[in-house]
């Protein structure tokens, strides 16, 4: 059982940045993909980004290209999103996800997913 825990939500002005962490608990954590979703009020979920286990390749949706980067630290058992010229739209719950399979998390299917954590953008 894997437990994720994220952190660094908060409030942001249009154009800022945050950095958002996801702890796992796993101690076998370079065998899992990771990736992150989002989910703002009255949506569905969507796909952000995924990175592989070993963190040499990653994933991005459209709409996050170019101003998000995902990167992990296996020594840590963290993975990151960091965010920078943030939009209005970004807003939402950030979750993050994991799974052996890259595949499974970038359809969101993966195995285990943590609580989430609020990122508001203002205008």
């Amino acid at each position: 059982q894997v437990q994720l825990v994220e952190s660094g939500g908060g409030l942001v002005q249009a154009g800022g940045s945050l950095r958002l962490s996801c702890a796992a608990s796993e101690r076998t954590f370079s065998n899992y993909a990771m990736g992150w979703f989002r989910q703002a009020p009255g949506k569905e979920r969507e796909f952000v980004a995924a990175i592989s286990d070993s963190g040499r390749i990653t994933y991005y949706a459209n709409a996050v290209k170019g101003r998000f980067t995902i990167f992990r630290d296996n020594a840590k058992q963290m993975v990151y999103l960091q965010m920078k010229g943030l939009k209005p739209e970004d807003t939402a719950v950030y979750y993050c996800a994991a799974d052996a399979s890259v595949g499974a998390v970038q359809r969101g299917t993966g195995r285990y997913w943590g609580q989430g954590t609020q990122v508001t953008v203002s205008s």
